[in-house]
C-alpha cells in the first residue's frame, strides 16, 4: 500500500513530464497494492493444500509467472472464488470456512498474477483471466465460480471467452465499466482529462483492444445458460451502483440483491450475504 500511495502522490503533485507521467500511469492502474496477511488468514492456508499453476504474462514481464491456488476439501461440488482487485485468496475467509463446514465441496482459491504471494510486478483482468483458463484447463470447469469485485468481471469475461458454463455464477460487488473505473482512480490523482485520454490510447495499443470492450453488459452473452446471482452495495464508489442497475435491467434473468450498509470490501465477509449465497448454492444443487 506504501508503494501506491507513493505513486500516487507523484502523480498528483503535477511535476511529471509527460512522458514520465504516462509511465507512472501505467504503475498507478496497473500495480497491485499488497496487504498483510492476518493470523486467521495464516491459519486457513495452513489447512489448504498448495499448488501452482503457470500463466504467461504478455502485457509486462513477458514470462511465465508462478499463480499460487489453494484448495480445501475434496467434495463432490467443485468451487472457484475469484477475488478483486488488489486483494488475495485469503480475504474470502469468512466465506471459505462456512463452505467447508455445510458443504460437501471442493473449494479452490488463488492469488491472481500480481497479487497477494503470486509472481509479478502488475497485474490486469486478462491476467486475471488467463489465471481462470489455466485452472480450468489443469484442474477442470468448477461446478460453481464466486467472483468479487474485479474478480466478478473476469469470471464473466472468461466464461464469455470460453463458452463453457459453470452451474452456478454468484457475483459480489463486480465492476461493470472498466473504462470508467480508470478514468475515477485517474481523476482521483488531478490527472487532466487529455492525459486520461493519452492513456487510454496507450492501453487500447499494447492491448490491441478496445477499452469500450471491457464492460460487463457487453461480455454478458449468455444469460439464459446459468443460475446468477449478483449481491450489491447500494453506496458503493468503486462499483457504482447506477451500473450495476443498468445491468441487472439489461439481464432481468440475473437474481440481484441489494445492502446499503456494508462496504465493497465488507461485503465478501457480511454474514447476511455468505447466508445469501450458501441458501442459493443449496437451492441450485
Amino acid at each position: 500500500m506504501k508503494n501506491l500511495k507513493r505513486i500516487a502522490s507523484e502523480i498528483k503533485s503535477g511535476q511529471l513530464a509527460d512522458s514520465d507521467l504516462q509511465e507512472k500511469l501505467w504503475d498507478f492502474i496497473c500495480y497491485s497494492p499488497k496487504l498483510p496477511m492476518r493470523l486467521h488468514q495464516d491459519l486457513l492456508l495452513a489447512q489448504a493444500s498448495k499448488h501452482q499453476l503457470d500463466v504467461y504474462d504478455e502485457f509486462f514481464s513477458k514470462q511465465n509467472l508462478k499463480v499460487n491456488f489453494f484448495k480445501w476439501g475434496t467434495g463432490k461440488t467443485k468451487i472457484l472464488l475469484t477475488h478483486g482487485w488488489g486483494s488475495k485468496a485469503a480475504d474470502f475467509h469468512e466465506l471459505i470456512t462456512h463452505l467447508i463446514t455445510l458443504g460437501d465441496f471442493e473449494i479452490w482459491s488463488f492469488d491472481a498474477p500480481g497479487n497477494g504471494s503470486s509472481e509479478g510486478r502488475l497485474s490486469n483482468l486478462i491476467l486475471y483471466v488467463e489465471a481462470i483458463n489455466q485452472f480450468q484447463l489443469t484442474v477442470g470447469m468448477p461446478d460453481i465460480m464466486i467472483g468479487h469485485s474485479l474478480g466478478g468481471m473476469a469470471n464473466i469475461y472468461n466464461i464469455n471467452k470460453l463458452q463453457k458454463y459453470p452451474v452456478v455464477l454468484i457475483s459480489i460487488a463486480p465492476l461493470v465499466d472498466l473504462t470508467a473505473n480508470f478514468k475515477s482512480s485517474m481523476t482521483s490523482v488531478n490527472v487532466a482529462e487529455i492525459e486520461q485520454n493519452k492513456f487510454l490510447n496507450q492501453f487500447e495499443e499494447r492491448y490491441q483492444k478496445r477499452t469500450a470492450d471491457f464492460f460487463l453488459n457487453d461480455l454478458y452473452t449468455y444469460s439464459e445458460n446459468l443460475n446468477h446471482l449478483l449481491i450489491y452495495e447500494v453506496n458503493d464508489e468503486i462499483a457504482p451502483v447506477k451500473d450495476i442497475i443498468e445491468f441487472t435491467k439489461e439481464f432481468p434473468q440475473v437474481v440481484s440483491s441489494a445492502f446499503n450498509d456494508t462496504s465493497h470490501t465488507k461485503i465478501i465477509s457480511d454474514s447476511r450475504v455468505i447466508k445469501q449465497i450458501m441458501s442459493f448454492i443449496s437451492y441450485h444443487q
